[in-house]
């Protein structure tokens, strides 16, 4: 087996994890919810299905990448990924000119969310194949990249091109994506498989029976999907994506009402700066808590860490329910955005455990539609209970986070880290 190549390994890591960055710029769209909303006088729910349909697009698009990944390569991929998420913030500024809903649904919603399924899948998936004895830490260390791309976007890209044009989101919008096709494309064309035979210098593979090996090499990705323990690993990822992306779509809203029951003399560019720093903070706990608790998940099991991940977040939301402190606001929204991503650190090594190398591309990219399912749940919920209750949205968004969690943590109960292929 080849033992080669040990350096190009941290290459492809941190390249997919630039690219990860990337893509994680989604992430801030909470940032331009409430310009948009203003600007062009769009309820909440509406606007909020342009990022939906995004992150229902990702996961989409992530199940069909990950089955063609060894048809076409993570290069090819990832290239389309970022060529398409580009292009999906260019036919959003369009749509704003022509003051269309339904072309930013289809630019950033359906074009823009497949660049950022093809995108995800295609480093994720390649680092671990690079990576068989790091696969928690590694997995974990590119995802990170996705949490840390709203504090990228927040603080740096969009700060800086809205300036540069006098504050107006339309030539924002178009200039971004520009800007994170300059960037993501170096990172993109960096993406390769490692050679075959391929293990890592001074590793050996843990020993596997030849009956398991055997049932591995059996196992069909049509078994591996209609498991229960597929079916279990999807709504556990479900049910942590609802609860923490009702924050990640709100949260600046959220913190703005708060200061402006504080302090009703607050400007509104005094709160949209406290909301963008809330989401540049949060989004440092979204991409350390992907690296932190996968690296846990490789000590202490991948079901006990969604355990914690879940259960740990129940009285989080329960607590939150009773906050009208801006800071303990703030501390709590940043926990959930940890254990958020945190499930998405996980589950990559999760997905390797149970059903192996071979079907990784496939099983992990199909239970990433858990995304795309809790992608609409999620913001919808929260912009609903917004429209709805303007102003009390918190308390009862909190409730059912809550309730959602609960579900989730008893799920997590009923799994264990056992691979389909060990009968013993």
């Amino acid at each position: 087996m080849s033992q080669q190549s040990q350096g190009n390994r941290w290459l492809i890591a941190i390249m997919g994890t630039v690219l990860q960055m990337v893509l994680g710029t989604v992430y801030a769209w909470s940032f331009f919810q409430k310009p948009i909303v203003t600007q062009f006088g769009w309820t909440n729910v509406q606007a909020m299905w342009i990022f939906s349909l995004a992150i229902c697009t990702l996961g989409l698009a992530a199940a069909w990448g990950g089955m063609n990944l060894p048809k076409h390569g993570p290069k090819k991929l990832a290239t389309l990924g970022v060529i398409l998420y580009g292009a999906g913030y260019v036919i959003g500024a369009l749509a704003m000119s022509m003051k269309s809903l339904p072309i930013f649904y289809l630019g950033y919603g359906v074009v823009g969310g497949i660049g950022l399924g093809l995108g995800y899948v295609t480093p994720v998936a390649t680092a671990a194949k690079w990576f068989p004895d790091k696969k928690g830490f590694v997995t974990g260390m590119v995802v990170m990249g996705f949490g840390f791309g709203a504090l990228v976007m927040s603080k740096v890209i969009a700060p800086v091109i809205m300036a540069a044009v006098d504050n107006q989101i339309v030539p924002s919008f178009a200039w971004i994506g520009v800007v994170l096709f300059v960037i993501g494309l170096p990172a993109a064309l960096a993406m390769k498989n490692p050679p075959a035979g391929f293990v890592p210098a001074g590793w050996t593979p843990p020993a596997q029976s030849a009956a398991s090996k055997l049932s591995e090499d059996s196992l069909t990705a049509r078994q591996a999907l209609l498991s229960g323990k597929f079916v279990m690993m999807w709504l556990i990822l479900f049910f942590n994506v609802t609860a923490g992306i009702m924050f990640i779509g709100m949260q600046s809203p959220m913190l703005q009402d708060i200061l402006r029951k504080i302090n009703p003399t607050m400007t509104v560019a005094a709160l949209a700066s406290a909301g963008a720093t809330l989401i540049a903070i949060s989004s440092l706990f979204n991409g350390i808590g992907r690296f932190f608790w996968g690296g846990l998940s490789d000590k202490i099991g991948r079901a006990q860490t969604f355990r914690l991940i879940l259960g740990t977040q129940v009285l989080v939301f329960a607590a939150l329910i009773f906050v009208g402190n801006p800071w303990i606001f703030g501390i709590l929204v940043c926990y959930v955005l940890l254990c958020y991503g945190g499930g998405f650190g996980t589950m990559p090594s999760f997905v390797l455990d149970i059903f192996g190398a071979r079907l990784m591309p496939v099983v992990y990219g199909t239970i990433l539609t858990a995304w795309s399912a809790g992608g609409i749940a999620g913001p919808q919920i929260a912009a609903a209970i917004k429209d709805a209750r303007p102003e009390s949205a918190g308390p009862a968004t909190f409730t059912v986070g809550a309730i959602i969690l609960v579900v989730g943590l008893i799920i997590a109960f009923l799994t264990n880290n056992k691979a389909m292929a060990d009968k013993s």
